[in-house]
């Protein structure tokens, strides 16, 4: 039995709630548009990506299996703190948060470089972006927020990319568009 590949659907759904929240980090839009991303997140951005990541599961893709469901995770998070808790949190705080899941999207970097070079371009954009906001915010420095806006736009790009080039490529039946395939 041929299992459906889940990886666009989780790519997508990430690609998509990430540009959203990077045009309003970058300053392309103001908090007012903050609503839409958190219905991105809690719908697409975490509930289709952690479904990814439970597909994964049966295919034995371990990595797969824990990117999806951590970002899926990471998004509901988001999107309930942002919603119910931000006015109570220090920002140095949120700061760490940041920080920590730059931390863990380092490891996932790593863990990448024995994947296509497409994620392994993802991760390094998305560990950057990470640490750009996080150290905005821990170390009181809003001016890197607008830096890891356009980090995350890079990344959510780069994500749009490996989505894309899975499905068109697996339809196609070749490769239409490369991702650097490690061999």
């Amino acid at each position: 039995m041929k299992l459906a590949n889940p990886a666009p659907l989780g790519l997508t759904g990430f690609a998509l709630t990430t540009w959203m929240l990077s045009m309003v980090n970058a300053g392309w839009y103001t908090g007012a548009g903050v609503p839409l991303v958190l219905a991105s997140a809690f719908a697409f951005g975490g509930t289709a990506q952690f479904f990814a990541g439970l597909m994964e599961m049966p295919r034995g893709n371990t990595f797969g299996f824990v990117a999806f469901c951590s970002y899926g995770a990471f998004w509901w998070t988001f999107a309930l703190f942002v919603q119910f808790f931000a006015a109570k949190v220090p920002a140095d705080f949120v700061g760490w948060w940041l920080i920590m899941w730059g931390v863990f999207t380092f490891y996932m970097w790593i863990g990448s470089l024995a994947l296509n070079r497409a994620l392994m371009l993802i991760f390094l954009a998305l560990w950057i972006t990470f640490f750009l906001l996080g150290f905005g915010d821990l170390l009181g420095m809003p001016q890197l927020h607008p830096l890891g806006g356009y980090m995350g736009l890079v990344t959510a790009v780069l994500a749009f990319y490996l989505a894309a080039a899975e499905i068109i490529n697996e339809t196609h039946g070749r490769t239409v568009l490369p991702i650097g395939a490690r061999t």
